[in-house]
This record gives structure tokens, C-alpha cells and sequence, in this order.
């Protein structure tokens, strides 16, 4: 009976689509940061023929303070959130926001400062990977739970000292391996743990501290870990971790926070400060390097990741205090850019005709991915506190995290 109930439930929830639990599968799933293809792609959605003036809030649940984005596989969230001293990943119910499992560890941490405003964590969005969650705790512990049960599996104590601003980048799988960047202000090793045991499979340190996340491509038949550090953008062999191709790349802040995005053979790359360029890595005579296709400093990505969309590059600049722009990914040049002061950081999600913006104010704007003019479709107010984790969308299902709660909207 109780089965039965909850199925009725998610048909009802997710009714816009005709979604019950046991039709939902992998187009649905959101399993790691920025989306299931770790490119701000969102799961599953489909463009309702006509936008609703308001969306529907089904639940919404204080969860605690953190950044990091919820993950959802079938009817199952997954988030990491703080409680006082202590991390707590936990499980929900994706229809009724009711907590299926909790699992904490002690996690004290001291901010510095500058990170006051931000608060104290965690950061970094979990990673559901073959049956396991793996996550990364605001002052570098690296732990992995069983999903169906909570269990910890494996957890990797922090390294000292912690990262001048508490660790950022959510963690990567390839086959076996569950790549992290562990370590502290000056120190830092790109790591591959055994998903299984948490073993040191290889570990690169040739660069401080990256609060950007990694992401896997293949370039000349080559898989590769292409991550941006604190002062480089390194491509590394994925199999190994031996060093491919660097290029120097250091914001104005020593905080690279942009992560690189692949565009066919090449890869954008920003920060603060230094605009956006795009780099294709090649090899000769046997030796890597990574050519400037171009560069611009027309515009730069500091906390907010953009998205690719056919040849354009959407996303928010910090110039201007905050435009959002369109650029040419062929050439380099600004399409379009707004007059400026729309946010001070924008999570970008790209979903079938339409971008999803939602600001750090708690706005969420529907938008056509145009080349020649900002094209905002709706305007929706999606929390009463600042959104700064990036929204899961699955489905007709729209996630938010702010400050301290977890809701779900949905469109009807």
C-alpha cells in the first residue's frame, strides 16, 4: 500500500509529463554537478507550450546551509548540507521532500574572513557514480556512501592547511576512479581515488589548489583530465595523472573558480580578470601543447559557469557588475551583451530551446538561447533567500538550494 501511495504521488507530481516512478530512468537523472554531461545540460526537460505566470512549489524542507546542488536519481535526492559541526549527506524522497537516510561525520571548520558572507558550507555538489555517493566536505574530507542505505563506505581524512576558501570543486568519475583536488592554500594534488576503497590510484601536484572542477575529454585520441588550478589550466593523462599540456591562467583573486568547457577540439577557459579564451590542445612530435585559438577581453566568468549552445557561449560576466552576454565561439567576438548589474552570480542551465538563469537574488529567468539579443521568456521568484547553488532540472521538476532550504517547483 505504501508503495503504491508514493507512486501515485510522483504521477501526480510529475504529471506535466506523465511521469510516474516506474517510467522515470536515466534521461531524468542528475547525478553530478552541472548535470548529467557535466556541461549545465538539464535532464529530461521538455518545453511546456505555454510558460506559466508562477510555478507550482510542491515542498520545500530546511536542510541547512551549503552550496551544493541536489542530486536526483529515480525518485531519490541526494544532498550534503552543514549541522552545527558536522557534514550531513542525507536522502529524500523526491516527491515529498521526507528524509529516507542520514549520514553525518564531524567536520568543524573555521572561516577565513573573506568567506564570511559565503558561510561555512559545504561547497562542493555531490557525485552519484555506480551505486555510491561521493562527496567533498567544505575543508577537503573525502567520503563515499553506500546510496541505498547511507552507509559510509570510505572516508579520506582533510589535508592541512585548508584552502584559503573552503574546497569548491565537486568530484569526477572515470571508470574506477573518482578524481578529486584535494589540499590547502599552496598545496594541492589533482587525486584519483579507487571508488571502491578510497586508495591512491595516481595523484598529480604540480599547481595549488583548484576550486574549479575538473572535466573529462578526448583530444587526438587522447582521454584527458582537463582542470583549471590555482594558477594554471593543466591538461593530464587520465590514466595516469602524468602532466599533457599547461598553460598559465591566475586571476586577479588566486581563486580560479571557472571550470573549462569543451567546444569540439578545443576548451574555454576564464577568470577574473584575464577575459576568455579559447585553447585547443595538440600534439607534436610527440609533445603536448595547448595553441590560443583566441582570446577576448570583452567579457570574464568569475563564479558563474556558462553553457554552450551550437557556436555561442551564454553566460554572465562579472564586468559591468554583472552582464549577461552571448559570445562566438568560432571567433572569439561579443554577440550581444546586457547594459549590466543583473547579478552578481548567475547559475546557467541549458534545457532543449531554453536557458534557465537563476540569479544569486533568488531569480529565475527563462530565456531563448539567441545570438543577437537578450531574450528573456518568463520571470520567476524561486526562494526568500540568496540561490547560489546551481538548480537541478529533471523533467518538469525544478530544484532549488538557497541559503538554508531545499524546494521543489515544478511547472504545470
Amino acid at each position: 500500500m505504501e508503495v503504491a501511495l508514493r507512486n501515485a504521488l510522483v504521477c501526480l507530481f510529475v504529471g506535466g509529463l506523465g511521469v510516474a516512478v516506474s517510467a522515470q530512468n536515466a534521461s531524468l537523472d542528475y547525478t553530478q554537478w552541472r548535470g548529467p554531461n557535466r556541461d549545465g545540460s538539464a535532464a529530461g526537460f521538455v518545453e511546456p507550450k505555454a510558460w506559466p505566470k508562477e510555478l507550482h512549489q510542491r515542498w520545500t524542507l530546511d536542510i541547512g546551509p551549503g552550496y551544493a546542488t541536489p542530486l536526483v536519481v529515480g525518485n531519490r535526492l541526494y544532498t550534503i548540507t552543514r549541522r552545527n559541526e558536522n557534514e550531513v549527506m542525507m536522502a529524500l524522497d523526491a516527491a515529498t521532500g521526507k528524509v529516507v537516510w542520514e549520514s553525518s561525520y564531524a567536520a568543524p571548520y573555521t572561516m577565513p574572513a573573506g568567506t564570511v558572507p559565503h558561510g561555512p558550507g559545504p561547497k562542493a555538489t555531490p557525485l552519484f557514480y555506480d551505486g555510491k555517493i561521493y562527496t567533498l566536505g567544505i575543508s577537503g574530507i573525502v567520503s563515499a556512501f553506500d546510496a541505498a542505505t547511507g552507509k559510509r563506505l570510505w572516508q579520506v581524512p582533510k589535508t592541512t592547511p585548508d584552502p584559503l576558501y573552503g574546497t569548491a570543486m565537486s568530484p569526477l568519475a572515470d571508470g574506477n576512479r573518482i578524481l578529486i583536488h584535494v589540499g590547502g592554500h599552496d598545496k594541492g594534488a589533482l587525486t584519483a581515488f579507487d571508488k571502491d576503497t578510497g586508495a591512491v590510484v595516481w595523484r598529480w601536484t604540480g599547481d595549488g589548489p583548484a576550486y574549479a572542477s575538473p572535466i573529462i575529454a578526448t583530444f587526438g585520441g587522447t582521454k584527458q583530465i582537463v582542470t583549471v588550478s590555482q594558477r594554471t589550466v593543466n591538461g593530464l593523462a587520465a590514466d595516469s595523472g602524468t602532466l599533457l599540456w599547461q598553460r598559465p591562467l591566475k586571476s586577479d583573486y588566486d581563486n580560479n573558480s571557472i571550470a573549462p568547457i569543451v567546444y569540439g577540439d578545443a576548451v574555454v577557459v576564464s577568470a577574473q580578470g584575464k577575459g576568455i579564451a579559447l585553447l585547443r590542445p595538440v600534439q607534436r612530435a610527440g609533445k603536448w601543447d595547448a595553441d590560443v585559438v583566441w582570446e577576448t577581453k570583452e567579457a570574464g566568468l568569475f563564479m558563474s559557469n556558462g553553457v554552450v549552445v551550437g557556436d555561442a557561449l551564454y553566460g554572465l560576466s562579472h564586468l559591468s557588475s554583472g552582464q549577461c552576454f552571448a559570445l562566438d565561439l568560432k571567433t572569439g567576438k561579443i554577440l550581444w551583451k546586457t547594459r549590466g548589474r543583473e547579478a552578481e552570480n548567475t547559475a546557467i542551465v541549458k534545457a532543449q530551446n531554453v536557458l534557465f538563469l537563476l540569479n544569486d537574488n533568488a531569480e529565475l529567468i527563462v530565456a531563448r538561447p539567441s545570438v543577437t539579443a537578450f531574450e528573456p521568456v518568463q520571470r520567476y521568484t524561486v526562494a526568500k533567500s540568496a540561490t547560489w547553488a546551481q538548480p537541478a532540472v529533471s523533467g518538469n521538476r525544478i530544484f532549488v538550494k538557497d541559503v538554508s532550504s531545499l524546494t521543489l517547483w515544478t511547472l504545470d
